[in-house]
Protein backbone atom coordinates (compact mmCIF):
# COMPACT_ATOMS: atom_id res chain seq x y z
CA UNK A 1 0.00 0.00 0.00
CA UNK A 2 3.12 2.29 0.78
CA UNK A 3 4.88 1.83 -2.29
CA UNK A 4 1.48 2.16 -4.22
CA UNK A 5 1.34 5.38 -2.48
CA UNK A 6 4.91 6.65 -3.06
CA UNK A 7 4.16 6.24 -6.56
CA UNK A 8 0.84 8.20 -7.37
CA UNK A 9 2.55 10.68 -5.09
CA UNK A 10 5.87 10.27 -7.67
CA UNK A 11 3.60 10.89 -10.85
CA UNK A 12 1.89 13.63 -9.12
CA UNK A 13 5.00 15.77 -8.23
CA UNK A 14 6.41 14.35 -11.95
CA UNK A 15 3.32 16.20 -13.41
CA UNK A 16 3.53 19.08 -11.25
CA UNK A 17 7.52 20.05 -11.85
CA UNK A 18 8.72 17.23 -13.44
CA UNK A 19 12.60 18.45 -12.05
CA UNK A 20 11.60 17.70 -8.68
CA UNK A 21 10.40 14.89 -9.40
CA UNK A 22 14.22 13.98 -10.67
CA UNK A 23 15.73 14.71 -7.89
CA UNK A 24 13.19 12.91 -5.90
CA UNK A 25 14.22 9.69 -7.88
CA UNK A 26 17.86 10.81 -7.76
CA UNK A 27 17.35 10.66 -3.80
CA UNK A 28 15.56 7.81 -3.34
CA UNK A 29 18.30 5.77 -5.38
CA UNK A 30 20.87 7.16 -3.17
CA UNK A 31 19.14 6.11 0.06
CA UNK A 32 18.85 2.79 -1.79
CA UNK A 33 22.88 2.25 -1.87
CA UNK A 34 24.08 3.99 1.39
CA UNK A 35 22.20 2.52 4.47
CA UNK A 36 24.18 4.89 6.76
CA UNK A 37 21.95 7.50 5.97
CA UNK A 38 18.82 6.25 6.44
CA UNK A 39 17.94 6.77 10.44
CA UNK A 40 16.44 3.32 11.62
CA UNK A 41 15.68 1.70 15.11
CA UNK A 42 19.30 0.16 15.02
CA UNK A 43 20.90 3.10 13.76
CA UNK A 44 20.77 6.43 15.45
CA UNK A 45 20.08 9.84 13.17
CA UNK A 46 23.12 11.81 14.06
CA UNK A 47 24.34 14.31 11.92
CA UNK A 48 26.32 17.71 11.61
CA UNK A 49 24.33 19.83 10.00
CA UNK A 50 26.21 23.34 10.91
CA UNK A 51 28.78 25.34 9.51
CA UNK A 52 32.19 24.70 11.19
CA UNK A 53 32.46 28.10 12.51
CA UNK A 54 29.33 27.87 14.46
CA UNK A 55 30.22 24.36 15.88
CA UNK A 56 33.54 25.80 17.21
CA UNK A 57 31.19 28.89 18.45
CA UNK A 58 29.11 26.84 20.62
CA UNK A 59 31.79 24.45 22.05
CA UNK A 60 34.94 25.47 21.59
CA UNK A 61 35.45 27.19 24.74
CA UNK A 62 33.75 24.60 26.88
CA UNK A 63 36.23 22.00 24.93
CA UNK A 64 39.49 24.18 25.72
CA UNK A 65 38.04 24.64 29.18
CA UNK A 66 37.85 20.91 29.83
CA UNK A 67 41.01 19.92 28.02
CA UNK A 68 43.08 22.47 30.17
CA UNK A 69 41.30 20.74 33.57
CA UNK A 70 42.38 17.51 32.51
CA UNK A 71 45.81 18.10 31.77
CA UNK A 72 45.90 19.53 35.18
CA UNK A 73 44.35 16.91 36.98
CA UNK A 74 44.63 13.68 34.85
CA UNK A 75 48.10 11.87 34.14
CA UNK A 76 47.16 10.48 31.29
CA UNK A 77 46.08 13.41 29.49
CA UNK A 78 49.16 15.31 30.40
CA UNK A 79 51.08 12.57 29.24
CA UNK A 80 49.37 12.50 25.73
CA UNK A 81 50.15 15.89 25.38
CA UNK A 82 54.28 15.76 26.62
CA UNK A 83 54.81 12.84 24.30
CA UNK A 84 53.38 14.74 21.15
CA UNK A 85 55.38 17.90 21.97
CA UNK A 86 58.60 15.57 22.30
CA UNK A 87 57.96 14.35 19.16
CA UNK A 88 56.81 17.24 17.08
CA UNK A 89 59.36 20.11 18.80
CA UNK A 90 61.77 17.60 20.80
CA UNK A 91 64.32 18.87 23.31
CA UNK A 92 66.28 21.53 21.13
CA UNK A 93 63.31 23.30 19.01
CA UNK A 94 63.25 22.90 14.95
CA UNK A 95 66.59 22.78 14.16
CA UNK A 96 67.53 26.01 11.40
CA UNK A 97 70.16 25.56 8.78
CA UNK A 98 70.04 29.12 6.18
CA UNK A 99 70.37 28.02 2.76
CA UNK A 100 71.24 31.22 0.89
CA UNK A 101 72.33 30.64 -2.47
CA UNK A 102 75.26 32.51 -4.84
CA UNK A 103 74.42 33.43 -8.08
CA UNK A 104 75.54 30.28 -9.50
CA UNK A 105 73.23 28.66 -7.05
CA UNK A 106 75.37 26.81 -4.32
CA UNK A 107 75.12 27.28 -0.74
CA UNK A 108 76.24 31.09 0.41
CA UNK A 109 78.28 29.71 3.36
CA UNK A 110 79.83 32.61 4.69
CA UNK A 111 76.40 34.64 4.77
CA UNK A 112 74.84 31.42 6.22
CA UNK A 113 77.58 31.11 9.17
CA UNK A 114 76.33 34.60 10.05
CA UNK A 115 72.55 33.85 9.92
CA UNK A 116 73.48 30.93 11.76
CA UNK A 117 75.06 32.85 14.89
CA UNK A 118 73.09 35.52 15.10
CA UNK A 119 69.52 32.94 14.96
CA UNK A 120 71.29 31.21 18.06
CA UNK A 121 72.32 34.31 20.31
CA UNK A 122 68.69 35.21 19.64
CA UNK A 123 67.40 31.58 20.42
CA UNK A 124 68.57 32.42 23.35
CA UNK A 125 66.37 35.65 24.47
CA UNK A 126 63.54 35.52 21.68
CA UNK A 127 60.51 36.38 23.90
CA UNK A 128 59.04 39.86 25.55
CA UNK A 129 59.04 38.03 28.96
CA UNK A 130 62.14 36.67 28.94
CA UNK A 131 61.44 33.65 30.39
CA UNK A 132 61.81 31.07 28.00
CA UNK A 133 64.44 30.32 24.76
CA UNK A 134 63.39 29.56 21.63
CA UNK A 135 62.79 25.60 21.68
CA UNK A 136 61.09 26.28 25.20
CA UNK A 137 59.02 28.95 23.45
CA UNK A 138 58.05 26.65 21.03
CA UNK A 139 57.21 23.72 23.28
CA UNK A 140 54.71 25.82 25.14
CA UNK A 141 53.18 27.16 22.04
CA UNK A 142 52.96 23.26 20.74
CA UNK A 143 51.39 22.19 23.94
CA UNK A 144 49.24 24.92 23.37
CA UNK A 145 48.04 24.27 20.12
CA UNK A 146 47.12 20.75 20.83
CA UNK A 147 45.41 21.03 24.16
CA UNK A 148 43.49 24.40 23.33
CA UNK A 149 43.46 24.26 19.69
CA UNK A 150 45.12 26.93 18.88
CA UNK A 151 48.30 29.55 20.07
CA UNK A 152 48.78 33.43 18.88
CA UNK A 153 52.33 34.70 18.38
CA UNK A 154 52.67 38.75 17.78
CA UNK A 155 56.29 39.04 16.10
CA UNK A 156 57.54 42.64 17.08
CA UNK A 157 60.48 44.38 14.97
CA UNK A 158 61.95 47.32 15.17
CA UNK A 159 62.04 50.11 17.97
CA UNK A 160 58.75 49.88 20.54
CA UNK A 161 58.11 51.98 23.31
CA UNK A 162 58.41 49.73 26.98
CA UNK A 163 60.27 47.20 25.32
CA UNK A 164 64.05 46.32 24.98
CA UNK A 165 64.99 43.74 22.81
CA UNK A 166 67.53 41.43 24.48
CA UNK A 167 69.64 40.43 21.13
CA UNK A 168 71.38 42.83 18.67
CA UNK A 169 68.50 41.64 16.39
CA UNK A 170 65.55 43.87 17.10
CA UNK A 171 62.75 40.92 17.05
CA UNK A 172 60.86 39.44 19.53
CA UNK A 173 57.56 37.50 19.96
CA UNK A 174 54.45 37.66 22.32
CA UNK A 175 53.20 34.34 22.99
CA UNK A 176 49.35 34.33 23.44
CA UNK A 177 46.78 32.01 24.33
CA UNK A 178 43.44 31.49 22.66
CA UNK A 179 41.67 33.56 25.52
CA UNK A 180 42.97 37.12 23.83
CA UNK A 181 41.31 36.56 20.40
CA UNK A 182 37.51 36.67 21.83
CA UNK A 183 35.20 34.22 20.34
CA UNK A 184 32.16 36.20 20.50
CA UNK A 185 32.98 38.88 18.74
CA UNK A 186 31.56 38.77 15.59
CA UNK A 187 30.56 41.48 13.77
CA UNK A 188 30.97 42.82 9.52
CA UNK A 189 33.97 41.07 8.74
CA UNK A 190 35.00 39.90 12.18
CA UNK A 191 34.32 36.24 13.05
CA UNK A 192 35.17 35.29 16.20
CA UNK A 193 37.62 38.14 16.63
CA UNK A 194 39.45 37.90 13.19
CA UNK A 195 39.17 40.10 10.37
CA UNK A 196 38.80 38.53 7.14
CA UNK A 197 38.47 40.03 3.56
CA UNK A 198 35.86 38.97 0.52
CA UNK A 199 38.02 35.77 0.00
CA UNK A 200 38.23 34.36 3.67
CA UNK A 201 41.80 35.83 4.35
CA UNK A 202 42.69 36.74 7.85
CA UNK A 203 43.39 40.94 7.39
CA UNK A 204 44.13 41.59 11.15
CA UNK A 205 43.24 40.23 14.69
CA UNK A 206 41.22 41.86 17.45
CA UNK A 207 42.91 41.14 20.78
CA UNK A 208 41.88 41.57 24.44
CA UNK A 209 44.63 43.87 25.62
CA UNK A 210 44.89 41.89 29.08
CA UNK A 211 44.05 38.36 29.73
CA UNK A 212 40.02 38.19 30.01
CA UNK A 213 40.71 34.98 32.56
CA UNK A 214 42.59 36.69 34.72
CA UNK A 215 40.68 38.10 37.30
CA UNK A 216 43.46 40.63 37.78
CA UNK A 217 42.73 41.73 34.79
CA UNK A 218 38.99 41.53 34.76
CA UNK A 219 38.55 44.83 34.38
CA UNK A 220 40.80 46.41 31.70
CA UNK A 221 40.26 43.03 29.64
CA UNK A 222 37.12 44.49 27.82
CA UNK A 223 39.10 46.37 25.76
CA UNK A 224 40.65 44.99 22.13
CA UNK A 225 43.36 46.36 20.06
CA UNK A 226 43.74 45.58 16.28
CA UNK A 227 46.97 43.55 15.55
CA UNK A 228 47.73 43.53 11.63
CA UNK A 229 47.76 39.67 9.95
CA UNK A 230 51.19 40.56 8.96
CA UNK A 231 52.26 40.75 12.37
CA UNK A 232 49.84 37.79 13.81
CA UNK A 233 50.90 34.07 13.57
CA UNK A 234 47.66 31.68 14.52
CA UNK A 235 48.48 27.88 14.23
CA UNK A 236 44.94 26.21 15.05
CA UNK A 237 43.94 22.39 14.69
CA UNK A 238 41.16 22.83 11.73
CA UNK A 239 39.12 19.78 10.92
CA UNK A 240 37.03 22.05 8.04
CA UNK A 241 37.76 24.29 5.47
CA UNK A 242 37.29 27.80 6.30
CA UNK A 243 36.58 27.15 9.83
CA UNK A 244 38.77 30.18 11.63
CA UNK A 245 39.45 28.94 14.79
CA UNK A 246 40.94 25.25 16.41
CA UNK A 247 40.20 22.89 18.32
CA UNK A 248 41.36 21.03 20.64
CA UNK A 249 43.38 17.65 19.92
CA UNK A 250 41.40 16.17 22.63
CA UNK A 251 38.05 16.92 20.90
CA UNK A 252 37.04 13.85 20.09
CA UNK A 253 38.35 12.04 22.86
CA UNK A 254 36.97 13.50 25.97
CA UNK A 255 34.36 11.34 27.03
CA UNK A 256 36.51 8.62 26.79
CA UNK A 257 38.89 10.46 29.08
CA UNK A 258 36.54 11.11 31.29
CA UNK A 259 34.72 7.57 31.42
CA UNK A 260 38.48 6.01 32.04
CA UNK A 261 39.61 8.93 35.08
CA UNK A 262 36.28 8.09 36.72
CA UNK A 263 36.04 4.20 36.28
CA UNK A 264 40.17 4.06 37.62
CA UNK A 265 39.36 6.08 40.15
CA UNK A 266 36.38 3.74 41.61
CA UNK A 267 38.75 0.74 41.24
CA UNK A 268 41.06 2.73 43.21
CA UNK A 269 38.97 3.31 46.02
CA UNK A 270 38.00 -0.58 45.96
CA UNK A 271 40.76 -1.66 46.13
CA UNK A 272 41.73 0.71 48.77
CA UNK A 273 38.69 -0.72 50.71
CA UNK A 274 39.19 -4.26 49.92
CA UNK A 275 42.57 -3.83 51.37
CA UNK A 276 40.97 -2.78 54.55
CA UNK A 277 39.05 -5.83 55.35
CA UNK A 278 40.45 -9.00 56.10
CA UNK A 279 38.42 -10.95 58.34
CA UNK A 280 35.05 -11.75 60.54
CA UNK A 281 34.53 -13.79 63.17
CA UNK A 282 31.90 -16.81 61.99
CA UNK A 283 29.93 -17.93 65.11
CA UNK A 284 28.46 -20.90 63.59
CA UNK A 285 25.02 -22.72 65.17
CA UNK A 286 23.73 -21.43 68.61
CA UNK A 287 24.26 -24.29 70.20
CA UNK A 288 28.32 -24.37 70.17
CA UNK A 289 28.92 -20.76 71.17
CA UNK A 290 28.06 -18.86 74.43
CA UNK A 291 25.27 -16.24 73.03
CA UNK A 292 26.03 -13.75 76.16
CA UNK A 293 29.60 -13.82 77.72
CA UNK A 294 30.28 -14.73 81.06
CA UNK A 295 29.98 -12.44 83.67
CA UNK A 296 33.18 -10.59 84.54
CA UNK A 297 34.52 -11.31 80.72
CA UNK A 298 36.33 -8.47 79.16
CA UNK A 299 35.33 -7.14 75.25
CA UNK A 300 38.08 -8.73 73.39
CA UNK A 301 40.53 -6.09 71.14
CA UNK A 302 41.37 -7.80 67.46
CA UNK A 303 43.69 -6.04 65.63
CA UNK A 304 44.96 -7.12 62.54
CA UNK A 305 48.92 -7.23 61.92
CA UNK A 306 51.32 -9.42 59.93
CA UNK A 307 51.53 -13.13 60.82
CA UNK A 308 49.31 -12.63 64.08
CA UNK A 309 47.67 -15.98 65.01
CA UNK A 310 44.20 -15.73 66.63
CA UNK A 311 44.61 -17.65 69.67
CA UNK A 312 40.84 -16.69 71.78
CA UNK A 313 38.50 -17.85 69.86
CA UNK A 314 35.71 -19.07 71.68
CA UNK A 315 33.35 -22.06 71.31
CA UNK A 316 31.88 -22.92 68.08
CA UNK A 317 33.41 -19.63 66.32
CA UNK A 318 35.86 -19.91 63.28
CA UNK A 319 37.63 -17.07 60.79
CA UNK A 320 36.12 -16.18 57.96
CA UNK A 321 37.97 -14.00 55.04
CA UNK A 322 36.49 -11.31 52.79
CA UNK A 323 37.08 -11.87 48.69
CA UNK A 324 36.36 -8.56 47.08
CA UNK A 325 37.85 -9.10 43.77
CA UNK A 326 39.82 -6.48 44.15
CA UNK A 327 42.07 -5.37 42.18
CA UNK A 328 39.78 -5.98 39.28
CA UNK A 329 41.74 -8.60 36.99
CA UNK A 330 39.90 -7.35 33.76
CA UNK A 331 41.12 -3.46 34.52
CA UNK A 332 43.89 -3.80 33.15
CA UNK A 333 42.39 -5.20 29.73
CA UNK A 334 39.89 -2.37 29.85
CA UNK A 335 42.07 0.17 30.36
CA UNK A 336 44.85 -0.70 27.34
CA UNK A 337 41.58 -0.61 24.81
CA UNK A 338 40.71 2.46 25.84
CA UNK A 339 44.21 3.37 25.60
CA UNK A 340 44.21 2.59 22.30
CA UNK A 341 41.06 4.14 21.13
CA UNK A 342 42.75 7.15 23.05
CA UNK A 343 46.50 6.92 21.23
CA UNK A 344 44.07 6.78 17.75
CA UNK A 345 42.28 9.68 18.21
CA UNK A 346 45.12 12.03 19.28
CA UNK A 347 47.93 10.77 17.28
CA UNK A 348 50.52 9.32 19.15
CA UNK A 349 51.20 5.85 19.23
CA UNK A 350 50.05 3.30 21.79
CA UNK A 351 53.32 2.23 23.42
CA UNK A 352 54.27 5.83 23.74
CA UNK A 353 50.84 6.37 26.14
CA UNK A 354 50.81 2.98 28.27
CA UNK A 355 54.42 2.98 28.25
CA UNK A 356 54.22 -0.43 27.63
CA UNK A 357 57.57 -1.51 24.95
CA UNK A 358 56.73 -5.30 24.22
CA UNK A 359 56.81 -7.22 21.31
CA UNK A 360 59.30 -7.95 18.31
CA UNK A 361 62.19 -5.49 16.69
CA UNK A 362 60.16 -5.88 13.81
CA UNK A 363 56.86 -4.93 15.62
CA UNK A 364 58.00 -1.96 17.35
CA UNK A 365 59.95 -0.16 14.44
CA UNK A 366 56.32 -0.59 12.21
CA UNK A 367 54.60 1.01 15.11
CA UNK A 368 57.59 3.86 15.57
CA UNK A 369 57.73 4.43 11.89
CA UNK A 370 53.27 4.75 11.61
CA UNK A 371 53.78 6.53 14.76
CA UNK A 372 56.33 9.35 13.29
CA UNK A 373 53.95 9.60 10.36
CA UNK A 374 52.00 10.99 12.21
CA UNK A 375 54.62 13.57 14.49
CA UNK A 376 55.90 14.50 11.11
CA UNK A 377 52.92 15.55 9.87
CA UNK A 378 51.68 17.67 12.80
CA UNK A 379 55.80 19.21 12.67
CA UNK A 380 55.16 19.97 8.94
CA UNK A 381 52.15 22.24 10.11
CA UNK A 382 54.35 23.35 13.00
CA UNK A 383 56.74 24.64 11.14
CA UNK A 384 54.75 26.51 8.53
CA UNK A 385 52.90 28.31 10.90
CA UNK A 386 55.51 28.99 13.27
CA UNK A 387 59.35 28.08 13.10
CA UNK A 388 59.36 29.22 9.46
CA UNK A 389 57.89 32.66 9.35
CA UNK A 390 59.44 33.33 12.73
CA UNK A 391 62.99 33.18 10.65
CA UNK A 392 61.42 34.74 8.13
CA UNK A 393 60.35 37.58 10.18
CA UNK A 394 63.78 37.62 11.82
CA UNK A 395 66.21 37.72 9.14
CA UNK A 396 63.77 40.73 7.83
CA UNK A 397 64.75 42.50 10.87
CA UNK A 398 68.00 41.79 10.63
CA UNK A 399 68.47 42.91 7.76
CA UNK A 400 66.69 45.78 7.96
CA UNK A 401 68.34 46.93 11.22
CA UNK A 402 71.53 46.52 9.69
CA UNK A 403 73.00 43.83 11.49
CA UNK A 404 73.32 41.69 8.51
CA UNK A 405 74.90 43.25 4.85
CA UNK A 406 73.96 41.04 1.92
CA UNK A 407 76.56 40.38 -0.19
CA UNK A 408 76.84 40.97 -4.13
CA UNK A 409 77.09 38.02 -5.08
CA UNK A 410 74.28 36.36 -3.06
CA UNK A 411 70.64 35.59 -4.86
CA UNK A 412 68.10 37.97 -2.82
CA UNK A 413 65.20 35.37 -3.51
CA UNK A 414 67.19 32.63 -1.59
CA UNK A 415 68.60 34.93 1.68
CA UNK A 416 64.98 33.75 3.79
CA UNK A 417 65.59 29.81 2.16
CA UNK A 418 65.94 27.74 5.19
CA UNK A 419 66.08 23.80 5.95
CA UNK A 420 63.90 22.92 8.72
CA UNK A 421 64.54 20.23 11.02
CA UNK A 422 62.38 18.36 13.31
CA UNK A 423 63.16 15.94 15.71
CA UNK A 424 64.76 12.58 14.35
CA UNK A 425 62.98 9.22 14.40
CA UNK A 426 65.06 6.88 17.32
CA UNK A 427 66.68 4.24 16.40
CA UNK A 428 65.06 1.11 17.88
CA UNK A 429 68.54 -0.94 17.06
CA UNK A 430 71.81 1.56 16.55
CA UNK A 431 73.68 -0.80 14.58
CA UNK A 432 71.10 -2.08 12.10
CA UNK A 433 70.37 1.71 11.79
CA UNK A 434 73.61 2.53 11.38
CA UNK A 435 74.44 0.16 8.87
CA UNK A 436 71.59 0.78 6.71
CA UNK A 437 72.22 4.63 6.78
CA UNK A 438 75.91 3.53 5.48
CA UNK A 439 74.56 1.27 2.81
CA UNK A 440 72.37 4.18 1.42
CA UNK A 441 75.27 6.49 1.46
CA UNK A 442 77.67 4.11 -0.19
CA UNK A 443 75.43 3.48 -3.02
CA UNK A 444 74.39 7.18 -3.27
CA UNK A 445 71.24 6.74 -2.24
CA UNK A 446 71.36 9.40 0.59
CA UNK A 447 74.14 12.23 1.33
CA UNK A 448 76.14 12.71 4.37
CA UNK A 449 74.22 16.39 5.26
CA UNK A 450 70.71 14.48 4.58
CA UNK A 451 71.39 11.68 7.07
CA UNK A 452 72.84 14.16 9.42
CA UNK A 453 69.86 16.01 9.19
CA UNK A 454 67.77 12.76 9.61
CA UNK A 455 69.64 12.58 12.89
CA UNK A 456 68.68 16.18 13.68
CA UNK A 457 71.81 17.44 13.41
CA UNK A 458 73.22 20.48 11.70
CA UNK A 459 75.41 19.55 8.79
CA UNK A 460 78.01 22.84 8.99
CA UNK A 461 78.56 21.74 12.72
CA UNK A 462 78.93 18.27 12.61
CA UNK A 463 81.91 19.41 10.02
CA UNK A 464 83.21 22.15 11.92
CA UNK A 465 83.17 19.99 15.15
CA UNK A 466 84.70 17.35 13.15
CA UNK A 467 87.49 19.12 11.40
CA UNK A 468 88.29 20.94 14.73
CA UNK A 469 88.47 17.33 16.10
CA UNK A 470 91.40 15.54 13.77
CA UNK A 471 93.32 18.89 14.23
CA UNK A 472 93.49 18.44 17.77
CA UNK A 473 94.17 14.67 17.86
CA UNK A 474 96.86 15.16 14.97
CA UNK A 475 98.31 18.26 17.41
CA UNK A 476 98.72 16.12 20.11
CA UNK A 477 99.97 13.15 17.80
CA UNK A 478 97.47 11.32 18.18
CA UNK A 479 96.92 8.31 15.29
Amino acid sequence: MAGKQRTSLDRLIGWLSPAAAVRRAQARSVLAYYEAARPDRLRKNRRATASANDDVQRAGVPMRQIARQLEQNYDLAGGVLSTLVVNIVGANGIGVEPQPRQLDGSIHAPLARQLMELHQEWRKRPEVTGQHDWPSAERILARTWLRDGEALVQCISGQVPGLAHATRVPFSLELLEADYLPIDLNQGSIVQGVELNTWGAPVAYHLYKADPSDSLAALSASATKRVPASRMLHIKLAQRIRQVRGVSVFASVLNRFDDLKDYEESERIAAKIAASMAAYIKKGAPDLFEPQPSEGASPRQMQFRPGMVFDDLRPGEDIGMIDTNRPNPNLETYRSGQLRAIAAGTGPTFSSVARKYDGTYSAQRQELIEGYAVYSTMAAEFIARVSRPVYEQFVAAAIASGAVQLPADVRPDTVLDATYMPPAMPWIDPKKEAEAWSILEDRCYASGPEIIRKRGGNPLDVLEQQGRWLREKAAEGVP
